[in-house]
């Protein structure tokens, strides 16, 4: 078969973008040099966050906690970290007459016992407030209530 059959022989393949589709008038996202230029690397890859500001790359600081157990204060002494002094000290108890105090006086002078018999839970350890403060600082580190 010759050439001249009446089928044009095509001289080349189309480009790539031919046949992909490409619209060759859309704007590139992307800086393209031009005929005359030569790529030299500034501008040709693109920004690793595009849309998003690049993320910023600061120093992680930690810092130590320490989260001490709600200390309960009852009639005893206590073993604790003083949240002023920051030493661990044995609380130092002392004794205020509270609503358990009072009412037991109360009761006593009621019963009858009014020459000097209903002041006797004012001598009585047992029937008291108790506060703790610290040895060292003398900080009220807490109170304990009986009533």
């Amino acid at each position: 078969m010759s050439a001249s059959s009446g089928n044009p022989v095509p001289s080349a393949p189309p480009s790539y973008e031919e046949a992909i589709g490409i619209n060759m008038n859309y704007p590139h996202p992307y800086p393209v040099p031009g005929p005359g230029q030569k790529p030299d690397g500034k501008g040709m890859n693109p920004p690793p966050y595009m849309g998003q500001p690049p993320p910023a790359i600061n120093p992680i600081t930690v810092q130590t906690v320490y989260v001490q157990q709600p200390v309960l204060f009852y009639d005893r002494p206590v073993q604790m970290c003083c949240p002023s002094c920051n030493q661990v000290i044995v609380t130092r108890l002392s004794y205020d007459s509270g609503a358990l105090t009072w009412l037991s006086c109360g009761g006593l002078c009621l019963l009858g016992c009014v020459a000097g018999c209903c002041l006797i839970p004012f001598c009585i350890d047992a029937l008291k407030d108790v506060d703790h403060t610290c040895p060292k600082c003398s900080a009220l580190l807490g109170s304990y209530k009986r009533l």
